[in-house]
Order: structure tokens, then C-alpha cells, then sequence
């Protein structure tokens, strides 16, 4: 080969490494200015700027776009919950003194010589306010966890004190429908928010009991595995047909079978939503005619 072959072979060469050099440098601007993007766009600093249209920037464009379009979704999304916010604090401020006024007045009402079927109409009076404040308290509790105004604090802590203090408030009421209600056993631990995860487990405890007949029986037991603790809710009541198990967690289903037991459809949902608020689930087991168990189960690291 002359000397003139290996001078254009070394030409092409060096050619072809500065034009691999150049691509990559461009590759790499690109990359560092999407990586600029990107990181303004999770600090909530992102502006769009002028990018040509070639072809090598069209990506950078779009992204760009797609960043814009974002963060003021994320603006309008965070105005919607300052919203939601105002509105819970507003109905639960304007609700909270009328209801306490309505049982008031009943309670005095029902200390007064009345006949007896002005006592009916109170008891009844009682009975729809209270099933009224229990319904605006389940909806406040509902949107806050929704919109995130309330944040649930999950922490290591044992089972045994939340879930003593749960099935203590629920023996009045075991008792004056005869139900058996036991502790079966409350060892184990977790990482849970004490507060949010008692009221799931009262919600359950309160379905369960009510769907429970005069004669039966509510069980509380707890479950360990290495990375969840389980505790159950289990009932000798009428049972979930299988078609309805899945729907009973919806907010205000209630089942057709079992229409005329009091309360709304919203105690389910809401623990469910502090379940999976803290990286844990719910699931429920039942059959027709042989009760029910739901089953909380919460992280344990």
C-alpha cells in the first residue's frame, strides 16, 4: 500500500473518531440538560426555554413541554386540596354546634312529663342525630386522609395496648346485644400509626358486631410473620356472599342482603384507606351462614 493509502485510511480514521467524539458530546449535552430538567421539575423550579426543532432536540422539546404542563398540573392539584381543606374544616365547624344543640334539647326533652308517644318520636330524634354525626365524623376523616391534610405517622409499636383499648370500648355494646366478644390474643408489633390504625380496627369491630345476631361471638387474634403482623376480626354472623366481598370496601355499599342493619357503608372504606395509608391491606374471608374475618395486615419494618 503507498504512502498516500495509509494517509487517507488514517484520515478516516480520525474522521470517524471525531464524529463518534462530537455524538457523544451532543448525547451527553442532551442528557445533562433533561437531567437539569427533570431535577427543576421535582424542586418545583422548572421555566420552559427556547429549544430549536432539530431532530436530535425534538425529544428535549417535547419533554420540555410535557415538564410545563406538569408542574402546573401539580400547582393546580395542590390549589384543589387548599380547597378540599377549607371546605372539611368549614363543615365540620358549622355541623359540629347544631347536632350538639339537636341531642341537647332531646336529652332535655326526654326529662320532661311526656306521653308515650312523644317519648318515641324523641328516642328517634336521638337515634338520627347521632347516626348523622357519625356520618359527617366518617366523611371529615375520609377526605382529610384522601386530600392529605391529615398524614398518618406510622411507628414501631406494639399491638397489645391499641388493641386492648379497642375491644374495651366495644363491651358495652357486645354485652347489651349478648354477643361474646374476646381478646383471643394481642401479641406481636409493628410500624403503624396507633391513632388511625385503632379506628380501622374499631370499624371492624363495629361491623362485625353488627352483623352479628343475639348468641354469637366476635374474636380479636393476632398473627406474626417476618415482615407483617396480621390481626383478625372474626364473626359468627350472616356472612359475605363471594360476588360482594370485593364491593364491601366501596364507600356507601351495603349489602342487599343485610340493607336494613344500621349504618352508612363508609367504616370499611375508611380502613382500608388507613390500611393502605401505611403500607398495609385488608382482606376478608367470609361464606354465607358462616360469619366472617377480615384481616388487617400492617408492616412490621
Amino acid at each position: 500500500m503507498t504512502t498516500v493509502g495509509y494517509i487517507l485510511i488514517a484520515a478516516a480514521l480520525l474522521t470517524a473518531g471525531a464524529v463518534v467524539a462530537w455524538n457523544r458530546w451532543r448525547i451527553r449535552r442532551l442528557l445533562k440538560r433533561m437531567d437539569d430538567m427533570l431535577g427543576k421539575a421535582i424542586d418545583e423550579g422548572f421555566t420552559e426555554e427556547d429549544y430549536d426543532e432539530s431532530l436530535l432536540s425534538a425529544v428535549e422539546a417535547k419533554l420540555a413541554r410535557y415538564l410545563a404542563s406538569s408542574t402546573v398540573s401539580a400547582r393546580n392539584l395542590q390549589a384543589e386540596k387548599d380547597k378540599i381543606k377549607t371546605l372539611i374544616a368549614d363543615i365540620s365547624h358549622q355541623t359540629k354546634t347544631p347536632l350538639a344543640n339537636v341531642l341537647l334539647y332531646a336529652q332535655l326533652l326526654s326529662e320532661q312529663p311526656l306521653p308515650q308517644e312523644s317519648r318515641t318520636c324523641i328516642t328517634a330524634l336521638e337515634g338520627q342525630a347521632e347516626k348523622l354525626r357519625s356520618l359527617i365524623e366518617a366523611l371529615v376523616k375520609t377526605s382529610r386522609l384522601e386530600s392529605g391534610v391529615l398524614a398518618l405517622h406510622p411507628q414501631p409499636a406494639l399491638l397489645a395496648p391499641m388493641l386492648e383499648d379497642a375491644v374495651a370500648q366495644f363491651v358495652p355494646k357486645t354485652a347489651e346485644k349478648s354477643i361474646t366478644l374476646t381478646l383471643v390474643s394481642s401479641e406481636g408489633d409493628g410500624v403503624f400509626d396507633p391513632k388511625w390504625t385503632a379506628e380501622a380496627v374499631c370499624n371492624l369491630l363495629d361491623n362485625a358486631i353488627k352483623y352479628t345476631p343475639a348468641g354469637g361471638a366476635v374474636t380479636v387474634q393476632t398473627h406474626c410473620y417476618e415482615l407483617f403482623c396480621r390481626i383478625d376480626v372474626a364473626d359468627t354472623g350472616f356472612g359475605i356472599p363471594e360476588e360482594e366481598q370485593a364491593k364491601v370496601f366501596q364507600r356507601f355499599y351495603r349489602c342487599p342482603s343485610n340493607y336494613q342493619a344500621q349504618g352508612v357503608g363508609i367504616g370499611l372504606y375508611l380502613a382500608r384507606q388507613i390500611a393502605e395509608g401505611q403500607g398495609g391491606y385488608i382482606k376478608v374471608f367470609s361464606k354465607p351462614g358462616r360469619g366472617a374475618k377480615f384481616s388487617l395486615y400492617l408492616p412490621r419494618s
